[in-house]
């Protein structure tokens, strides 16, 4: 009996997951994620900057020192992340990101944090920072999984370090 004949690729539908810079181009999508974000119980915490159009748009023609990006599958933004700080002179960045509830629990947060922590390191980080409530545990535990060293409290939020010295994929 002859077996069937693998599909062509280009047949497929494959879905494209890609992490791109905020750009001009990205506003609009950034915007429609921002708004699902504000609606998004779970994401109520995270508040690094108002979550609007106008800062979507702001984002989209920022050409500071500090890093915006995107994960975008197809064409709609599923996840928002930032290295941040480096405007202010600091040396460590802070790491903030957020996905979309449809998109939790798939590997992207993961992803996108490996992501962001060779960024840093590209941009001569030697450490990253991070703020996340206690309460918030999915987050707590994946951060502890990916070697954050928790060690203080600021206004009601854990704060982690990671040092980028450290090898990601080991984990």
């Amino acid at each position: 009996m002859r077996s069937k004949k693998p599909a062509r690729v280009e047949s497929l539908q494959l879905p494209v997951l890609e992490i791109n810079r905020v750009t001009a181009s990205s506003v609009p999508a950034l915007t429609r994620f921002f708004d699902a974000l504000r609606h998004d119980p779970v994401a109520a915490d995270f508040h690094p900057h108002p979550l609007t159009s106008e800062y979507a748009t702001h984002l989209g023609g920022y050409t500071g020192a500090d890093l915006y990006y995107v994960v975008r599958l197809n064409d709609k933004v599923v996840g928002y992340g930032m290295l941040r700080g480096w405007d202010e002179g600091y040396a460590v960045p802070s790491l903030g990101l957020a996905l979309h509830s449809d998109w939790r629990r798939h590997g992207l947060a993961k992803l996108f944090i490996q992501f962001l922590h060779a960024a840093a390191r590209l941009r001569g980080a030697q450490k990253v920072r991070l703020k996340v409530y206690p309460r918030n545990m999915a987050a707590v535990t994946l951060y502890t999984k990916l070697g954050y060293s928790f060690s203080a409290h600021e206004s009601g939020q854990l704060i982690a370090f990671y040092n980028l010295n450290e090898l990601d994929d080991a984990r």
